[in-house]
């Protein structure tokens, strides 16, 4: 199992506060459905890791920096965390349209003190939404995301979405009806998955 410990470049202030925020996570998930049961066990490669990985992608020159979906955490909070420890002056915006998943983020932004916004709405139903980095794990097919950000968004830098097994398949069937102008980036805690770095989505004329 991959441990927090290799998280390369990462300082030890803050992979103790991502230890932190695991011991609360794991000690909520009794009284609230956080993450999955199995995935208590795991949590630090199949959810920390995985999130920490795009960091690098991450605009570190923009204002905002929004997750789509962030349940219990993943990517936003890890990100936000990385964010903090390394003094970066970026907002972090999470949609989240579970009340109880947006008591626990607020829970967690406030017992860390990050800079962020917690909004319990559903994303399809804001409007002219502006950030720079945008990213969505575990959130819609790709071909929602692609008419979220067509839609819903004014501006924004680049768009990060993680993908699984089917990943490669997901993005040639959006490719029908969307322009994506990506690249590709071999997820480091699968062999199965995908990082896709989207610049730019312009909806096919039909």
């Amino acid at each position: 199992m991959a441990k927090l410990d290799k998280l390369a470049n990462v300082p030890r202030e803050t992979i103790d506060l991502i230890k932190e925020y695991r011991s609360i996570l794991i000690d909520k998930n009794k009284k609230i459905n956080l993450i999955s049961k199995n995935d208590e066990k795991i949590v630090d490669e199949r959810h920390i890791i995985d999130s920490a990985q795009v960091y690098d992608l991450i605009d570190k020159n923009q204002k905002k920096y929004i997750d789509l979906g962030t349940g219990s955490g993943f990517p936003g909070i890890i990100i936000s965390i990385m964010l903090k420890n390394e003094k970066k002056e970026i907002k972090s915006i999470f949609y989240e349209k579970s009340s109880k998943k947006s008591d626990f983020l607020q829970l967690v932004k406030e017992k860390f003190k990050l800079k962020a916004e917690i909004i319990t709405k559903n994303i399809f139903d804001e409007k002219n939404i502006e950030g720079g980095s945008v990213t969505a794990r575990a959130f819609k097919p790709i071909h929602q995301i692609c008419e979220i950000m067509a839609k819903n968004f004014i501006k924004y830098n680049n768009l990060i979405l993680f993908l699984g097994k089917k990943g490669k398949q997901s993005v040639l069937d959006a490719s029908k009806v969307w322009d994506i102008e990506y690249k590709e980036h071999k997820s480091i805690t699968s062999n199965d998955s995908l990082i896709l770095n989207i610049k730019n989505i312009k909806k096919k004329i039909e």
